[in-house]
């Protein structure tokens, strides 16, 4: 019997799941419609907390009725700012941070993550990183800004130091249509 490979998102999901445990802390950098804020808020449980970032009133919006439906809007705390901005509201270490970029699914596919804010976004992330911190990224590299931004991360986090951060790739090599891939950053120190 042969294994499904899964996807870009089925892998960094897999890791943030060993990452999180009741407690914790976490910021989701590209909140959408929060289905990743709500999975987040179930991981660090009623004694963690998420950042949440989305720069579209519509995402923050449906995240927090998301949230709410659910019960658990008090550990979040939802920002209608870019990405870039997270070291300005998240004031401590964090054990996680999960980037899905490209698109609000559901919304304008022209209002799309960009390259120059989400390498901003992501220097800041693996600074927020705790030693032993997970932080996925997942590149949709299907349209133009999501080609660049993929070919920017990728430039970007070879450049990382070795001492300080483990830098992992995962993606489908001979598969048309330029399929999602994710990006897995681990701060050492």
């Amino acid at each position: 019997m042969s294994e499904d490979l899964k996807s870009a998102r089925h892998w960094a999901r897999e890791m943030i799941e060993r990452a999180l445990f009741p407690g914790a802390r976490a910021v989701d950098a590209t909140m959408g419609n929060g289905h990743d804020t709500l999975w987040l808020c179930g991981l660090v449980g009623e004694t963690g907390h998420v950042y949440a970032f989305d720069v579209q009133p519509t995402a923050v919006e449906n995240t927090r009725a998301r949230l709410e439906e659910h019960g658990c809007a008090a550990r979040a705390t939802l920002i209608c700012q870019g990405h870039q901005h997270m070291a300005e509201y998240v004031d401590a270490p964090v054990d996680a941070v999960v980037f899905n970029l490209g698109w609000l699914p559901g919304g304008e596919k022209t209002v799309t993550t960009l390259c120059d804010t989400t390498l901003q976004a992501v220097a800041a992330g693996a600074e927020l990183l705790k030693p032993g911190g997970l932080m996925t990224i997942c590149i949709y590299p299907g349209h133009p800004e999501g080609a660049r931004e993929r070919d920017a991360l990728l430039e970007w986090a070879r450049g990382l130091n070795p001492q300080a951060y483990d830098v992992l790739l995962k993606a489908y090599l001979n598969q048309p249509n330029q399929p999602p891939m994710m990006l897995a950053v681990r701060r050492r120190i």
